[in-house]
């Protein structure tokens, strides 16, 4: 069959599923043709760069394929982002589409692709297969520094001006990123009761923003630690600038070294990087460095609980894809096991809140400001990277919109006999300053 017969046949196939499956979208393919025939230049569509994406999606239909075929723009989205193209999908579950099909016309169409050359390139096929941490300190720095120290110019395109990397707060879903992290802040250093001249360990501190306002908005002398060096650099250059060295400190160091006590301890969104097989290294680290009558504030990432802990651990499509590509190396736990850990270590758990809505909220205001700065992105880390970092952004938000991904707060503090020393309520954490 010539590649003028496989490209008619491919178009009465996909004017078939539109009929079928009701699709509210159109495509654009490889000689420039659309289907439908007339679709309006504004129109939602799927591009299609070349007759090999179908040939790599027939002969390894997978989520690693299309990943490669989409960083590549082989595969692209025209006239809007995998938002629309989601809100679009068809009524038909999953499983149904095919049964919707003329399974004769889609056997006949798609044969001959299996014959082509998928093409290229393959840019995500060099990145390794993704294991747990193992507490290499190698490794670990390694699996960080992929992700955190991609760039600090590419994540200042599409961060708050505090550059927070971690679940913003919204008292108003209106609020823009740089008031929902304000808040955020604030609201952490309120869970803790932060007082003047008490030391706050921030462990996985990112880019500093915590400790510097701690230190600014508190008065506290705050120390943060991370293993991606870019982030410990601009933290300490930030804190240089702004005069505040001698009550703010950021290093680059495992959280496992850190010594010395605090009055208060944050770990904001670094549970996901420890590793589930590595949870009692991690809550005896944070027993150890907390004063008795200090606060302990865990901010994580979750997935809900399975049946047992072997299915909790079998990873999905999804899952598997986002910590090879984006997360080396990451686990989540889910918050009956963080509150039993809590418990198991030594800690009263005194209030545990949900904030899912606010990470989907989020991580769409994310996307979009990658999307709005996509051409200065490329430049800084390249398509590939940039194109990376959309869908993975997106797709996070549409997780947690959809349930299947969680975020917690959970407050506790050292257990201890008798009146734990907190208000009788929440009151005063919402009350003007």
């Amino acid at each position: 069959m010539g590649a003028k017969e496989r490209l008619e046949g491919f178009r009465k196939l996909l004017t078939h599923a539109r009929e079928r499956l009701a699709l509210d979208l159109g495509f654009i393919l490889w000689d420039g043709s659309t289907v439908p025939v007339g679709l309006e230049p504004s129109a939602l569509a799927v591009a299609i760069a070349d007759e090999g994406v179908i040939s790599a999606m027939v002969r390894r239909p997978k989520l690693d394929t299309l990943a490669n075929l989409w960083v590549t723009s082989r595969i692209d989205i025209r006239n809007g982002t995998l938002f629309d193209l989601v809100a679009r999908r068809p009524k038909v579950r999953a499983r149904d589409i095919r049964k919707a099909l003329d399974k004769s016309l889609l056997i006949r169409t798609m044969l001959p692709f299996l014959l082509l050359s998928s093409g290229g390139p393959w840019p995500l096929e060099a990145i390794p297969r993704d294991r747990p941490v193992a507490r290499d300190p190698v490794e670990d720095k390694s699996n960080i520094h992929y992700h955190y120290d991609a760039s600090n110019a590419f994540y200042e395109l599409w961060l708050d001006k505090e550059m927070v990397y971690t679940c913003a707060y919204f008292t108003d879903w209106a609020n823009d990123i740089d008031q929902a992290q304000q808040d955020k802040l604030d609201l952490i250093c309120r869970k803790l009761r932060l007082n003047p001249g008490e030391t706050l360990l921030d462990l996985g501190c990112g880019w500093g923003s915590l400790v510097i306002h701690a230190t600014q908005h508190y008065g506290a002398r705050a120390y943060g630690v991370t293993l991606a060096e870019e982030q410990a650099r601009y933290a300490q250059e930030k804190i240089a600038r702004l005069g505040i060295g001698d009550r703010a400190k950021v290093e680059c160091k495992d959280y496992a070294a850190v010594e010395g006590t605090y009055d208060k301890v944050s770990a904001i969104c670094i549970l996901e990087h420890v590793g589930i097989d590595n949870f009692e290294i991690f809550y005896r680290t944070v027993a150890r460095c907390l004063q008795p009558g200090g606060l302990f504030l865990n901010q994580s990432i979750a997935r809900p609980a399975k049946k047992n802990d072997r299915i909790f651990r079998r990873k999905n499509p999804d899952y598997a894809a986002l910590t090879k590509y984006i997360f080396p190396g990451a686990e989540l736990d889910y918050i009956g096991r963080t509150v039993a850990n809590l418990e198991r270590y030594g800690f009263e758990v005194h209030d545990v809140e949900a904030w899912r809505e606010h990470y989907q909220r989020t991580c769409q205001i994310w996307h979009d400001r990658l999307v709005a700065n996509y051409d200065a992105a490329v430049r800084e880390v390249g398509p590939v990277t940039t194109r990376l970092w959309l869908v993975y952004l997106a797709g996070c938000s549409i997780a947690f919109e959809r349930n299947t991904a969680l975020l917690f707060q959970t407050l506790a503090s050292p257990r201890r006999r008798g009146p734990s020393g907190l208000p009788p309520t929440r009151a005063d954490l919402y009350r003007p300053r």
